[in-house]
Parts: C-alpha cells; structure tokens; sequence
C-alpha cells in the first residue's frame, strides 16, 4: 500500500540541532590552557556582521541577535541556498512554470514566538 505524498508530514518532528554561530578563532593549546576568568578571545568577525545559522552544521541563514524578553533569540535576515548563495531561499520564483525545487517548498523560518 502506498501513501500520498503529503509534502513534509512525515519528518517535520524529527529534531535537528540548530547552531547560531557567533565568529570562530584558531588558537594553540598552549593559549587555550592560558585562558582564565576574564580572559578575552577576539573573534574573526566584525560587530556588525550576520550570524550564521546552521542546522546539522549546515549554513542555512544568516541572522542578528535579538532581545525577546529576557531571552536572547536570532531575527533571520537572509536565508542560503543549497548552493550556498544567499536569496535563493523560499522567496525564489519558480522558472518557467515549472514546479518549484525543493528549497522553494519549505517552510518559512519559525518567528521568534515559535523559538
């Protein structure tokens, strides 16, 4: 017996770990095991730069941390493609009236209410 393929039904509660990452640095271990309380690690990313957002360690988004109360949250300002190049998101226009791909078919990002 075969089901109808009811678009993504099926895995939408299967859990994937969701990373927000905020820069990275590349140290030696002999400055790794220097570190202390109130030691600072600059990041190779600027203040003003996007976060990547990954799923399973994937790029997926790129976003900005937001206040929600008294939580932190991510506002997702671009979402990359699975080529990884930005906008080729779910905004994407279908070509030639085709169906549209894959990535075209997900689902929005959830809001900050849903995190």
């Amino acid at each position: 017996m075969t089901m109808p393929f009811d678009g993504y039904g099926l895995i939408q509660e299967i859990d994937v770990r969701l990373t927000v990452e905020l820069g990275r640095k590349n140290l030696p271990l002999r400055e790794i095991l220097s570190l202390g309380e109130n030691s600072v690690v600059e990041l190779d990313r600027l203040t003003d730069e996007p976060l990547d957002i990954m799923v399973n360690g994937r790029l997926i988004a790129r976003g900005e941390v937001v206040a929600q109360g008294n939580r932190f949250a991510i506002r997702i300002l671009e979402l990359i493609g699975p080529s990884g190049t930005a906008g080729a998101g779910p905004q994407a226009a279908p070509q030639g009236g085709a169906e549209a791909p894959i990535e075209d078919r997900r689902a929005p990002p959830p809001t900050v209410e849903q995190i």
